[in-house]
């Protein structure tokens, strides 16, 4: 599966059927990307205007790191699907099998890591559609607001894939330690995105 070489029909498509993969990580990571790639767009309309000259250094910086967390996510569409095959042929393991437990945990793990980076990347992004808020064109605002909802999603969607794995995870204390992350990125990122939303919104009353 590539999904950058596919077309947006080909993934919804492969997303709407009863295949195991893309799922919701692979979809996360998605809208995640749509979200940097927003704030990239918001960027290009600001650069290289005089009213905003003054900012135009940290508008490009954030536009750099917003392509990097595009790239990035959208790699961990694919990613997320191919951790996600040798968890399913576990399950699969007869369960008197001394080696399912084992095997069982490290595909777990695997297949939690995906989403979790999925998680702190979209974290990452909200930061950015943050101080886009205060430093992009203004005729952009709706775009500021529409990318950081598409990454507060992204986030909350990749949390439920976090913690479907945690459930099953042997080792109790290494899913605790994912969990808790987990809620506290939750917590603070969900507050961080309301407001830059919430802040575009009142500007439109």
């Amino acid at each position: 599966m590539n999904t950058a070489n596919q077309t947006c029909g080909d993934f919804l498509d492969a997303l709407a059927s009863k295949a195991p993969v893309p799922g919701g990580g692979g979809a996360s990571a998605l809208v995640g990307a749509l979200g940097a790639a927003l704030c990239t767009m918001v960027g290009n309309y600001t650069v290289g205007k005089k009213k905003y000259a003054q900012v135009e250094e940290d508008v490009k910086g954030l536009m750099t790191k917003a392509e990097a967390l595009r790239a990035r996510l959208l790699a961990l569409v694919d990613a997320d699907a191919a951790a996600f095959e040798p968890l399913s042929k576990a399950y699969a393991i007869p369960k008197d099998d001394p080696n399912r437990e084992q095997v069982m945990e490290a595909c777990l793990r695997d297949a939690a890591a995906t989403p979790m980076e999925i998680l702190r990347l979209s974290c990452e992004a909200i930061d950015l559609h943050s101080e886009m808020l205060e430093k992009g064109s203004v005729m952009m605002l709706s775009d500021v607001g529409t990318g950081v909802i598409f990454c507060w999603s992204a986030l909350y969607g990749a949390a439920l894939n976090v913690k479907v794995n945690t459930k099953s995870m042997a080792d109790r204390a290494y899913a605790q330690a994912m969990n808790d992350e987990v809620d506290a990125l939750m917590e603070r990122y969900r507050k961080i995105a309301e407001r830059v939303y919430e802040s575009v919104l009142g500007r439109f009353a």
